[in-house]
C-alpha cells in the first residue's frame, strides 16, 4: 500500500470508530451503519482497497448467517409468536416477582436462539400493555428483559450478532460452545432475577392500572408451529450434521419464505439491513487498517509494555472495555485477529455479550427497550439503567470468568 493510502486509511479508520464511539458523526446525519459504509467507500476511493478486494474482505458465511435468522425471527414476529407468548406470561396470576422470573427465563431462552434485539422490540410493547392492565410498574420488567436478553443471547453462537461473527471467523463448534456457556449464561439469568427482586422496593411493583392498545399481529398458529419446526430443524443440523452452519440457516430461511400466506416482501422488511451494512463496512475498513501493518504494530507494543490481548485474560479485559466504547459488535471486529487461544473465542464471546448489559449504549437491546418504552410513556433514564445493569454487569463478568478459568481443568474446553 502506497503510504499516503495508507495515512488516509489511518484517519478513515479513526473516523468510523469515533462514530462506533458517538453513535453517529458529529454534523452529519450518518449513524453507525452509515459511518460505516462511508468508511468503506473512502478505503476504496482512496486506494487502500479495490471493489473486488473490498467484497472478498466481507465475511459472507458470517453475514449469511444473520441473514438468515433474521428471516426465521420476522416468521416468529409475524406469526404473533412473540406477541402470544409475552401476554401469556405477563397474564399469569401470580406474585409480582415470580413473575419476573418467568419472564427473564422467557426472554433469556428465546434470546439464546433468536435475535436478542427482536425478541425485545417484539416483547417490550406487549409487556408494557399487559402489566399496565394488571396493575403492576412495567419499570423493573423492561430493565429485566434487557438484561436477560443479553445475558440469554451468551448462550449459544447464534444468539446475537458478535456471536455469530465469532462463532463463523473462528470456525467453533456449536455444541462444544453451548457445553461451555450454559452453566453461566443460565446462572446470569438467576443473578438478574436476585438483582432486580433486591432493589426494588415493596412498593415499586405496583402503578396505577392503564389501558393501552398496541398493534400486533395476531397470533397464527399455523405459522408459529412452522417457524418453531425449522428452527428446531437448523438447530439440529447445527449439533449434529457437518453442514456449515451458514448453509443449514439458509436453508431453513429459504424454506420460510416458501409461503402461500407470508409475503416475502414483508418478510424481508423486518430484516435489518442495517445492521447488515455495518458489517460489511466493518469488515472492508478493518481489512484496510490491516493491510497497513499498523494494528500489528500495535499489538507489538502492547506486549511490549505487558499487555498481551492474545492471552485469554487481557482478551477478557479488553473485549468488556471496547465493546463499552465501540459497542461489541465493533470491538469484537477490532480483537478477532488476535484471537488464537483455544479459549479465545468463548472468552471473547462470553466478555462483549455481559459487558452490553453496563450501559444503555453497550447493547443493542438496552436501546430497543428504552426506545419502545417511551413510545408508550415509560421513560427510563440512563440511572435506572445502570441500577440494574451495572451490578449485573460485574456479577456476571465474575461468573464467567471464573467459568472460563475453571473450564481446562474440567474437561470443556
Amino acid at each position: 500500500m502506497e503510504p499516503s493510502a495508507a495515512a488516509l486509511t489511518v484517519w478513515i479508520f479513526a473516523g468510523v470508530y469515533l462514530a462506533m464511539l458517538l453513535g453517529r458523526i458529529p454534523g452529519l446525519g450518518l449513524d453507525r451503519s452509515g459511518a460505516a459504509l462511508l468508511g468503506a467507500i473512502a478505503v476504496i476511493a482512496v486506494g487502500a482497497a479495490g471493489t473486488g478486494e473490498a467484497w472478498r474482505a466481507v465475511d459472507v458465511p458470517t453475514v449469511a448467517l444473520l441473514f438468515s435468522f433474521m428471516v426465521i425471527s420476522a416468521q416468529y414476529r409475524l406469526a404473533g409468536f412473540y406477541t402470544y407468548v409475552t401476554r401469556n406470561i405477563a397474564a399469569l396470576d401470580v406474585a409480582p416477582e415470580r413473575l419476573l422470573l418467568y419472564l427473564i427465563f422467557l426472554a433469556g431462552g428465546l434470546s439464546a436462539l433468536l435475535a436478542n434485539d427482536i425478541v425485545c422490540l417484539a416483547a417490550a410493547p406487549v409487556l408494557i400493555e399487559t402489566l399496565y392492565r394488571r396493575g403492576l410498574n412495567p419499570l423493573p420488567f423492561l430493565l429485566a428483559l434487557a438484561c436477560a436478553a443479553n445475558v440469554g443471547s451468551a448462550a449459544t453462537l447464534i444468539g446475537n450478532p458478535q456471536n455469530m461473527l465469532i462463532g463463523q471467523t473462528l470456525r467453533l463448534d456449536f455444541a462444544a460452545y453451548l457445553a461451555l456457556a450454559a452453566v453461566p449464561s443460565t446462572l446470569g439469568l438467576v443473578i438478574v432475577w436476585w438483582w432486580v427482586v433486591r432493589v426494588t422496593p415493596p412498593d415499586g411493583w405496583r402503578a396505577p392500572r392503564r389501558e393501552i392498545e398496541i398493534t400486533a399481529p395476531v397470533f397464527n398458529p399455523w405459522q408459529a408451529a412452522k417457524g418453531i419446526t425449522v428452527l428446531i430443524m437448523a438447530v439440529g443440523a447445527f449439533l449434529v450434521t457437518p453442514w456449515p452452519r451458514e448453509v443449514a440457516a439458509l436453508a431453513a430461511a429459504g424454506i420460510l419464505l416458501l409461503s402461500r400466506k407470508m409475503s416475502s416482501r414483508e418478510m424481508l422488511g423486518l430484516v435489518d439491513w442495517h445492521l447488515i451494512v455495518l458489517f460489511m463496512g466493518l469488515f472492508v475498513v478493518n481489512h484496510a487498517i490491516a493491510k497497513t501493518g499498523y494494528v500489528e504494530s500495535a499489538l507489538g507494543a502492547l506486549m511490549g509494555w505487558g499487555l498481551d490481548v492474545r492471552q485469554p485474560e487481557w482478551m477478557f479485559i479488553s473485549a468488556v472495555a471496547l465493546s463499552n466504547l465501540v459497542s461489541n459488535v465493533p470491538a469484537v471486529m477490532l480483537l478477532l485477529p488476535a484471537a488464537r487461544d483455544p479459549l479465545a473465542g468463548p472468552v471473547l464471546a462470553m466478555a462483549s455479550t455481559l459487558a452490553g448489559n453496563l450501559f444503555v449504549v453497550g447493547s443493542i437491546a438496552n436501546i430497543i427497550v428504552i426506545d419502545q418504552a417511551a413510545r408508550l410513556g415509560v421513560f427510563i433514564t440512563w440511572k435506572d439503567h445502570f441500577k440494574i445493569g451495572g451490578p449485573v454487569t460485574l456479577f456476571t463478568l465474575a461468573l464467567a470468568a471464573l467459568w472460563l478459568w475453571l473450564a481446562p481443568a474440567i474437561g470443556l474446553v
